[in-house]
């Protein structure tokens, strides 16, 4: 495939994943990638993330190693400006050794390239790296084990903005108990970057009609990236 054709495919990618999440969200623009010049270009190297993989191989901090498949480090772009940080590896995930592969991460890669992007264009990864049974929510000392390791990758990654979803990967970063619905469309900072809490895609799966704030939170970011 030339490059002509291949930045077609990737616009009429975009807008088919727009007009996909647009049938329930109400959104009314969108976003492409530029590619003549695109401010997400960057070099890869994924050599500090291999290294972070093998430390954490056989970790054994809480009990969730009991039950786990497969930790769940994370995956995209080792040099993203965007990353994304969910709360934990459900069924799927845990089955695959990848985060958002089921269908709240169907629903995120939509929503990625809806902004004009591919999920290798960011970094996604989730508080915890093990599946809690029955995927129940994170217990405080399950999330206080994990969290050194997230604060590695996000050194690593250096990202320009983080994005949280849902309820844990926001107060978990923030050091606040607020509420995500109080949280969300507002950039806060985190160690000096920029962090956009937003509702996690699990939730919208049940709350389709909060897509369109959602989607308010992402064109956010994109404004942000772009300057």
């Amino acid at each position: 495939m030339n490059t002509t054709n291949r930045d077609l495919k990737e616009v009429i990618d975009s807008v088919k994943a727009y007009i996909e999440l647009d049938k329930v969200s109400g959104i009314s623009e969108f976003f492409v990638a530029n590619s003549s010049r695109s401010p997400l270009k960057v070099t890869y190297n994924s050599s500090n993330l291999e290294s972070l993989k093998d430390e954490i191989s056989s970790c054994k901090r809480c009990s969730l190693h009991k039950t786990r498949h497969n930790i769940v480090l994370g995956a995209g772009n080792p040099k993203a400006q965007l990353m994304f940080i969910g709360e934990a590896p459900g069924e799927d995930e845990d089955l695959q050794g990848l985060p958002f592969v089921g269908r709240a991460g169907q629903l995120l890669t939509k929503i990625i390239e809806a902004m004009g992007l591919t999920r290798n264009d960011v970094y996604i990864a989730n508080i915890l790296k093990c599946r809690p049974p029955n995927n129940r929510p994170p217990q405080p000392n399950e999330i206080e084990e994990c969290e050194d390791i997230l604060k590695k990758q996000i050194n690593i990654i250096e990202p320009k903005i983080i994005c949280t979803l849902g309820k844990f990967a926001s107060q978990t970063l923030l050091r606040t108990e607020v509420t995500i619905s109080a949280l969300r469309g507002h950039f806060k900072e985190y160690n000096g970057i920029k962090l956009m809490p937003t509702f996690h895609p699990a939730y919208l799966l049940r709350n389709p009609n909060d897509k369109k704030l959602v989607w308010q939170d992402m064109k956010k970011i994109m404004k942000e990236l772009r300057k």
